[in-house]
């Protein structure tokens, strides 16, 4: 015997004298149950390779001792693939995978609920959720061992599409759990609305008991508070789910160098031949071959004078990686899915109120629902378009509702105008200055001026026709009175005392002092709203048009995603407006409406100047509009 023949011969020795021992003592299956029992199913896996690879050798040939250890063998390898193995009731790797994976994370929904309960009322922010190096170099290890069971037994794919069910189920669940908790303390809080009771929109069934109609009777403001604990949940949910995806896509692309890279890549090879195998059995769908080393052997050498071949070894284990990796993004993606599904559910359920909001109110949960879509799509990496088809139907509907409201007021507004020069209170310069404070200062355009000139000759001819102090007075307080039963949101502008001032009361004489004149250029810039250096003498109509745009451009610049509808409402609005006075005025129509005698020279001179006032500022609000960006949430 040859020394090299003589250290072979010890060799199998060894290895029988090790195997005599394991069938004597206790056998196969009391190994693989420790192994198994301590949650070391790879360690199991490793074991039972040992052993089918030297069975499927000549060495143990003809030893009749080892006659029944294949099959405990098979048996073992069988039972851990199959998920029927003695020590659990259910799949081995899969309920580690899913409880390392899911169920560890168990007590976050808790401890974000608690700080969201602890902290009511929210302010709206979320805070950031992170993962640190030190938790995620602690979750591979724990993962590595179980991803690489799966994939030498061909079943981490099919692992991978229950995580997908079990990570969507678990989000909605989550969702729900965080609703039903927060919603009595929510609707507890007293309300800091300053709606009147009977301004809020009951529910259809009475203000029942159930889920939506509490979500309906929600305030605003406690609504947002809701979306903000969801906010946190959600995102500490697909934080975790990309960390799995992570690591996985690091196990199977990027693992080189690690010391089990080359255990990753046997158990990759290994897999993808069990899993093609599986594929040319009799036709079960979804079942898994049990893995057999002798058997996928037998396969590769046939494979090898044909690597080019579709069906080679190294097609196959790429097409076995690509299908692992699918798999591992599906499921992110589907959770992300479920989340937005709930949001839009949330939303969708306040759908009839949401437009009835003010616009500060609205754009609240328009900001939380945006911050919702940017962090969910950051982490899944896809666009959530239910959540985004269900903001934008929203804010339509919310633009809509608010310029069908406008269009009510000015209508009234206008059928009420008696044409009658008013003061110019403040706020509106002060409106029309911080809109246009960049153009304000410009110069003096000639039609401009000649307009309020002409204004002023026309005013002082027509003495005869004006009203008396006290009948515009009571005129105004009547258009106040009537246009807050049409639409509930006038202001007056009347104040209690103050006589509102006429500039036809002003006569023009020679004998007049310099303080008289003085004075009565005082009252006049009183009057008058400046713009671009030209006085224009309003009346009511005009005045709440200025205040209508100045609500329309604060739509646009908080609302840019709706800017072309903002932009098409402006012009219906300022159309509208030119028609109806061209109606009242030069068609008479205020004879009938507004209870005028006649339509008087004064009365054209006052239209003509709200008109011009409105042509002149008409440029600047289209510069306001072209200067702000629209489709902030396009992608």
């Amino acid at each position: 015997m040859t020394g090299s023949e003589g250290v072979e011969a010890v060799n199998v020795l060894e290895k029988i004298l090790v195997l005599a021992k394991w069938q004597v003592k206790s056998g196969v299956g009391a190994v693989v149950d420790e192994l198994v029992s301590s949650a070391d199913c790879a360690g199991a896996l490793d074991v039972t390779d040992d052993l089918q690879h030297l069975l499927d050798g000549n060495e143990l040939t003809g030893l009749h001792c080892f006659r029944h250890l294949r099959d405990h063998v098979a048996a073992s390898i069988d039972a851990i693939n199959s998920g029927t193995y003695p020590v659990h009731s259910c799949s081995i790797l899969s309920a580690d995978f899913m409880r390392t994976s899911i169920h560890d994370a168990g007590n976050m929904d808790a401890a974000i609920m608690s700080r969201a309960m602890a902290s009511l009322p929210m302010n709206g922010e979320v805070d950031e959720v992170h993962i640190d190096e030190e938790e995620t170099s602690s979750f591979r290890d724990r993962l590595l061992p179980l991803v690489i069971g799966l994939l030498r037994t061909a079943k981490l794919p099919s692992v991978l599409r229950i995580y997908r069910d079990t990570l969507t189920a678990d989000m909605k669940n989550a969702i729900k759990t965080a609703v039903a908790d927060l919603l009595p303390l929510l609707l507890a809080q007293p309300l800091e609305s300053d709606l009147a009771p009977g301004e809020r929109v009951v529910d259809a069934d009475g203000g029942g008991s159930s889920l939506a109609s509490k979500l309906r009777i929600m305030p605003p403001e406690n609504f947002v508070q809701l979306l903000t604990a969801i906010l946190r949940i959600v995102k500490a949910h697909l934080v975790r789910a990309a960390e799995v995806k992570k690591s996985i896509e690091w196990i199977m692309c990027n693992i080189g160098g690690h010391y089990a890279a080359d255990s990753v890549a046997a158990a990759i090879a290994i897999g993808a031949v069990a899993a093609d195998a599986s594929q040319e059995t009799d036709g079960q769908a979804g079942s898994v071959l049990t893995y057999s080393p002798q058997r996928n052997a037998a396969r590769m050498p046939s494979l090898q004078g044909i690597p080019n071949d579709a069906s080679g070894p190294s097609n196959m284990s790429k097409n076995f990686r690509a299908d692992v990796l699918r798999e591992n993004t599906e499921a992110v993606f589907a959770a992300c899915d479920a989340a937005h599904g709930r949001w839009a559910k949330l939303l969708g359920v306040r759908a009839l109120l949401h437009p009835k909001l003010r616009l500060q109110e609205f754009l609240n949960i328009y900001n939380i629902t945006q911050d919702f879509i940017i962090a969910t799509e950051k982490i899944g990496g896809r666009l959530g378009y239910s959540t985004r088809g269900t903001l934008q139907s929203q804010a339509k509907a919310f633009v809509d509702y608010q310029h069908e409201t406008r269009m009510t007021y000015i209508k009234a507004v206008l059928d009420q105008e008696t044409w009658v020069e008013v003061d110019v209170p403040d706020e509106f310069q002060a409106i029309l200055t911080s809109l246009f404070c960049s153009n304000s200062n410009g110069n003096v355009d000639d039609g401009q001026g000649e307009v309020a000139t002409s204004y002023t000759e026309v005013a002082s001819s027509n003495e005869d026709t004006r009203l008396p102090n006290s009948q515009q007075h009571i005129a105004r307080t009547d258009y106040i009175e009537a246009s807050a039963d049409n639409t509930g949101q006038v202001k007056s502008l009347a104040v209690a005392g103050k006589t509102d001032y006429n500039i036809s009361d002003v006569t023009t004489s020679p004998a007049q002092s310099n303080s008289t004149s003085n004075e009565e250029r005082r009252r006049a810039s009183l009057q008058t709203l400046s713009f671009r250096g030209v006085d224009y003498h309003m009346v009511n109509c005009g005045l709440m048009l200025l205040k209508l745009l100045s609500e329309y451009i604060d739509m646009n610049n908080k609302l840019p995603m709706m800017s072309s509808e903002v932009v098409h409402r402006v012009f219906e609005i300022l159309k509208f407006f030119n028609t109806r006075t061209c109606q009242l005025v030069l068609g008479a129509g205020a004879m009938q409406v507004s209870g005028l005698r006649s339509i008087t020279s004064k009365h054209l001179a006052l239209a003509s100047q709200v008109v011009s006032f409105t042509h002149a500022i008409i440029p600047d609000v289209e510069l306001d509009f072209r200067s702000k960006p629209s489709g902030l949430l396009s992608m």
